[in-house]
């Protein structure tokens, strides 16, 4: 299941820090991708991944299969984990 959730983070966002510990609480492996951590082509590539997923850039940018959740949106994210795993 971890290669079907990715985050999309910035280390100094608290929306993401919230994501983050609420998918850690519940056992949920994930991949996570500090933008802000990357630079040049490889910034470019993932921002251009982010954009076309989120046209607004904003963060945290969550992927659970073939859901986009913009946000920390706890009832979005719960419900999108429980369609994943059927």
């Amino acid at each position: 299941m971890a290669s079907e959730i990715k985050v999309y983070a910035l280390t100094t966002c608290v929306h993401c820090k919230h994501a983050k510990e609420f998918l850690d609480e519940k056992h949920i492996p994930y991949d996570c991708v500090h933008v802000d951590y990357l630079t040049g082509e490889e910034r470019t590539a993932i921002m251009d991944v982010v954009r076309k997923l989120n046209p607004a850039l904003s963060f945290p940018t969550i992927v659970i299969g073939n859901k986009v959740i913009v946000g920390f949106r706890r009832d979005e994210i719960e419900t999108a984990l429980s369609a994943c795993s059927k």
